[in-house]
């Protein structure tokens, strides 16, 4: 490649930042000429020509590009000392093709109108409509729980494998699109990734990778957690960025799946999410809730910080503290907190669509 092109190429990165930012200002836009028209065949084309091979074929590009780039630093570093400056420029090439790339086969969706408008539930929710849910949510695990076990205190083992987890999570997919349209996922293609120690070790549960839209979920998460977060996954993959809304996504695909464990993994989510909002404002009102849980829930919880515990390490907060960063910088205000932002989500659906306590068979 010519040098005059490489400093051509070097030097759109400032002007696609300023693009990038200025359609942040105009969601309908976003959603309109990007999400729901362009979007939707980047996405499947990527899904088809990735989807078929049974390994993560964007782990496979990022260890090859990270050998590869350290590999060039060794080989390049007296060329890199004489002639920083070319390097700068190279390097300022890289990251305009990657910006480019990001945004255009994926990122953009950071940028849409949000969940709540398109399923018109609202967004204004208050401490005592959330301490009903979170009440409602305690019966329902309770409930739940006890049909699978009939022992209160026993904690529920989930029967499936990941891989059937992943394959009723996929089905419930298509059938909940017969019902919400915009739920439409055509060519699945999530996998469970090949480090998942790794990634247990940096508190990530799952990832999309916007490359090669492969959704990606963490092997080692525990059985009864599973279902939400291949669920949440997949959220990312059909075009939905926030992790607010891709929790509620992962939330609703879950608990409308027809199968009791599945119901219990999605209530038993959304339970824990409602209970740390609701110890925010009233510790009290919390611990009186928590105490209302069945023994064989609460076993569940513990199982799931054990799995944390087990990988805890001085370097999490620094992982989470950078992905934080890169989530502020893409109009999500709260960083990782902006997980927990679900609350208000399903509150605000559960005013339009009412909680079902009673149970269905599996």
């Amino acid at each position: 490649m010519k040098n005059k092109l490489r400093n051509i190429i070097a030097l759109t990165l400032l002007p696609q930042v300023w693009l990038v930012q200025w359609l942040a200002q105009h969601p309908d836009w976003v959603e309109t000429y990007y999400s729901t028209s362009i979007y939707p065949y980047v996405g499947l084309f990527f899904r088809s020509l990735f989807g078929w091979v049974t390994f993560p074929v964007g782990e496979i590009i990022y260890t090859s590009l990270v050998f590869l780039g350290i590999r060039y630093l060794i080989k390049q570093r007296k060329k890199i000392k004489n002639q920083p400056f070319v390097f700068l420029r190279d390097v300022g090439l890289v990251l305009a093709v990657f910006y480019f790339t990001f945004y255009f086969v994926w990122g953009l969706n950071y940028y849409r109108k949000p969940l709540s408008d398109t399923l018109d539930i609202g967004k204004s929710v208050t401490i005592s409509e959330i301490k009903k849910l979170t009440k409602d949510l305690v019966l329902k695990t309770n409930t739940l729980q006890y049909s699978i076990t009939k022992d209160s205190s026993e904690m529920v083992k989930v029967p499936y494998s990941k891989n059937e987890i992943i394959e009723k999570t996929i089905l419930n997919y298509q059938v909940l699109e017969k019902h919400t349209p915009i739920f439409k996922y055509p060519k699945p293609n999530i996998k469970k990734s090949m480090f998942s120690n790794i990634s247990s070790y940096m508190g990530i549960g799952g990832y999309l990778n916007p490359f090669t839209n492969e959704a990606i979920v963490n092997g080692k998460t525990p059985l009864f957690r599973f279902p939400v977060v291949a669920a949440h996954e997949i959220g990312h993959q059909i075009g939905y960025s926030a992790e607010n809304e891709t929790n509620l996504i992962g939330y609703l695909v879950t608990t409308k799946n027809s199968d009791l464990y599945f119901q219990y993994a999605a209530s038993a989510y959304a339970l824990s999410y409602c209970l740390n909002a609701v110890y925010t404002v009233d510790e009290t009102a919390a611990n009186k809730l928590y105490n209302s849980i069945n023994e064989g829930v609460k076993k569940n919880y513990q199982e799931l910080k054990d799995y944390h515990d087990t990988y805890k390490n001085p370097f999490e907060p620094i992982f989470k503290e950078i992905f934080s960063t890169f989530l502020k910088a893409n109009k999500q205000a709260d960083g990782v907190k902006s997980y927990s932002r679900v609350v208000k989500l399903m509150v605000a659906y559960h005013k339009k669509y009412p909680l079902v306590i009673a149970t269905r068979n599996r």
